[in-house]
């Protein structure tokens, strides 16, 4: 007989760990809290080492046909408008690290998980139905659902996001931790634009204790923006997202050049669905592989490491967690808690590395004074040798670990 995953969540990282288990021969039971499947945001950038999973799962044809991607990468200054460094991307990413660097609406890269997950697995799929608790025995893990049902697999897979009842059980009631960021975040069709502001590049604004980043998404047809400004954060942040108000974008912006507050008026322009506001949270890097398994019970995604945006890998990081879910569930001579033990010791550090980079690269992209001035000059001094990150595009955290 074939073993049994549950998973927790049904967002991008577990449709991604419903195929990934699939994969591996295991048969998938999916537990998604909403009464629908649906993905709000906006934008996502996957790069190679993200890409390169997709590929891997089939994916190549359905990417191309929502994705966008980009020439290359521009960072400019915000407070100058002034050109600072660029990153050629396109075919050059291609050459290098064998996959392209992509930029896709979040919806739609939910979408051909989703579509993939009904089209070529058995994943039983169970909406408005989310894993509340669990008991591990050692033997198989016994999960009761928000309909008071309960469930027995031969392991659980906790993809229930920043605020997951897997996680809150697994390592206790630790919230994630307020990073005092807070994303403005918007989608407008390229048409209604002047041409001089529509774009096929990304293109990173720099300035004082904010950055903003704008990309096509959905073949080019929508840009993305992005501003994230540092600012206090509402009280209830599990439940707290709405319509922001663009006026207090517009104060946070004073000082900034012409260029950038040109892109974000073109917020009102036809057609636009207008601003939402996120207030950002992560939590510390991983410190060990026991945060993200323990027993019959392993964690994914913003599950076990949410992380700040500034290297664009949240998403990109979920993925390749699912990817190495395959290879260890894959290892049928194991015993299951043993898969997931190796699935914890190939993912962690990688994943902790991301973390600590995200971080310090939010200080960087928001730095002010003399450390402003010099993060400029390195840029335009070392250019792509400072933006390229080979240790990331190349990886995806594969290499095995000894148990």
């Amino acid at each position: 007989m074939k073993k049994q995953v549950l998973v927790a969540g049904g967002g991008i990282g577990g449709l991604a760990a419903a195929l990934a288990a699939s994969r591996a021969g295991w048969e998938v039971r999916l537990y998604e809290r909403a009464t629908a499947f649906s993905e709000v945001g906006a934008g996502v950038q996957i790069g190679p080492n993200v890409v390169r999973r997709l590929q891997a799962w089939g994916l190549q044809q359905p990417l191309q046909a929502v994705a966008a991607f980009p020439s290359r990468l521009q960072v400019r200054s915000a407070v100058s408008g002034r050109g600072l460094a660029e990153l050629p991307l396109g075919p050059t990413a291609v050459q290098r690290y064998g996959a392209a660097y992509a930029t896709i609406h979040r919806a739609d890269l939910h979408g051909l998980l989703l579509a993939a997950v009904e089209k070529y697995t058995d994943t039983q799929l169970h909406l408005a139905h989310a894993i509340d608790s669990f008991a591990d025995d050692g033997t198989a893990v016994t999960v009761r659902t928000s309909r008071g049902k309960e469930v027995e697999g031969d392991a659980l897979i906790g993809a229930d996001g920043l605020w997951s009842r897997t996680r809150t059980q697994l390592l206790g009631p630790v919230p994630p931790r307020v990073t005092g960021h807070l994303a403005y975040r918007a989608l407008v069709p390229q048409h209604a634009l002047p041409q001089a502001l529509r774009t096929a590049q990304v293109t990173a604004w720099l300035g004082p204790r904010l950055h903003a980043v704008q990309y096509p998404v959905r073949r080019g047809e929508l840009q993305n923006i992005v501003v994230i400004v540092q600012g206090p954060v509402p009280h209830d942040l599990e439940n707290w997202d709405h319509a922001a108000n663009a006026a207090g974008l517009e104060h946070a912006l004073k000082g900034t050049c012409t260029a950038l507050q040109d892109v974000v008026r073109s917020v009102a322009a036809p057609g636009a669905a207008g601003w939402r506001l996120w207030p950002l949270c992560d939590r510390p890097p991983v410190r060990s592989a026991a945060e993200m398994a323990r027993g019959l019970v392993g964690l994914l995604g913003d599950a076990a490491h949410p992380m700040r945006p500034y290297l664009a890998q949240g998403a990109g990081m979920a993925i390749e967690d699912a990817a190495e879910l395959q290879r260890a569930l894959s290892m049928h001579d194991l015993e299951v808690p043993l898969r997931l033990t190796r699935y914890a010791l190939n993912r962690w550090q990688r994943n902790a590395r991301v973390q600590a980079r995200s971080t310090r690269n939010g200080r960087i992209f928001h730095a002010t004074g003399p450390v402003r001035w010099g993060r400029d000059l390195s840029l335009r001094l070392l250019g792509e040798r400072v933006l390229d990150v080979p240790w990331l595009y190349r990886g995806d955290g594969s290499i095995a670990s000894s148990l």
